[in-house]
């Protein structure tokens, strides 16, 4: 799959194409559908299959204090995306210029002089534009003038829920694993790169990996059952994902698990952690004891339902 980043890195080469257009945060069973006749189409019309995607996401653009936390970073986007077979990711810079462009500059500058689409996927809520014109009925329209055709996404419902990030984003809140799994088609899980950290964890009995989450917010907060691999074993293991409010931090959410029985070093390594149950709310304690007590709580409750969960495995 080829990552063309930005509209000035486009060429002759990357124009003729099926697209589509959106923020794709967590590729779920919505996205799947989408994804599935946008291949369907390349198919069809011979050329590469195409997602525009927007970083940051324009609500983060516009409202970065109040957008919904992230299911997934642009880096685990390209690889679901990869992994559905798309040809070509496009990636705009949400910025300034491109939140200026009205939906008739959108049409003509991306889709007609940029990628010289040949038939465009859309979902059934897209809208564009600083005028807030651009929806299906304006792209059917235009695509009608200008030579391409228009598809609306049909609605993808799950045990009679509509499938969305909103949705996905709930079932995290709950801590609805299970659901969270069917909307998405996978189970939940967050990538990162193991780096060092303060060592307190270590200091309390219980080391721990700090895995970067690169996000201003994220999902979930709490302490979690969660499990992750490494080098082909697949470990349990008690994480806290959150802002660490009984010692001093930087008010960013931060991801720290122990892995139950690993022996090894982790640095630098980059973990996928699937999260499996909720065994608490993340809170401040009024001492460093009571926090060793509470971890201390966390990994035995860790480690016995670990070992139910992997029994059901077998």
């Amino acid at each position: 799959m080829q990552l063309v980043r930005g509209l000035h890195n486009l060429r002759p080469q990357h124009r003729g194409c099926v697209a589509t257009i959106g923020n794709f945060d967590g590729v779920h069973r919505g996205h799947q559908a989408i994804l599935a006749r946008l291949r369907e189409r390349a198919r069809e019309l011979g050329v590469p299959s195409c997602v525009v995607l927007f970083e940051p996401q324009p609500r983060e653009y516009f409202a970065p204090d109040t957008a919904p936390a992230r299911l997934a970073r642009l880096r685990d986007k390209i690889e679901l995306l990869q992994a559905e077979g798309i040809d070509r990711v496009l990636c705009l810079a949400f910025n300034q210029r491109l939140s200026q462009l009205s939906a008739a500059e959108f049409v003509r500058t991306l889709l007609v002089d940029g990628l010289g689409v040949q038939h465009l996927e859309v979902g059934d809520d897209f809208r564009f534009g600083c005028d807030r014109l651009g929806d299906f009925a304006f792209l059917s329209e235009a695509g009608a003038r200008l030579g391409f055709s228009v598809e609306a996404a049909h609605t993808v419902e799950i045990d009679a829920v509509r499938v969305s990030s909103t949705q996905v984003r709930l079932a995290l809140a709950t801590a609805d694993f299970p659901l969270a799994a069917r909307l998405l088609g996978r189970p939940f899980s967050i990538a990162g790169r193991v780096l060092h950290g303060q060592k307190l964890a270590r200091q309390l009995g219980w080391p721990t990996a700090n895995v970067q989450l690169k996000r201003r917010r994220v999902p979930l907060a709490g302490v979690y059952l969660v499990s992750t691999e490494v080098g082909g074993v697949r470990y349990g293991g008690a994480a806290n994902i959150g802002v660490r409010p009984t010692v001093a931090g930087d008010g960013r959410p931060h991801l720290e698990i122990h892995l139950l029985g690993f022996q090894g070093d982790l640095y630098g390594q980059r973990l996928a952690v699937q999260f499996h149950q909720k065994l608490r709310d993340e809170q401040r304690f009024a001492s460093l004891e009571a926090l060793k007590a509470a971890v201390d709580a966390d990994v035995a409750a860790a480690q016995a339902l670990w070992q139910a969960h992997s029994k059901s495995l077998k």
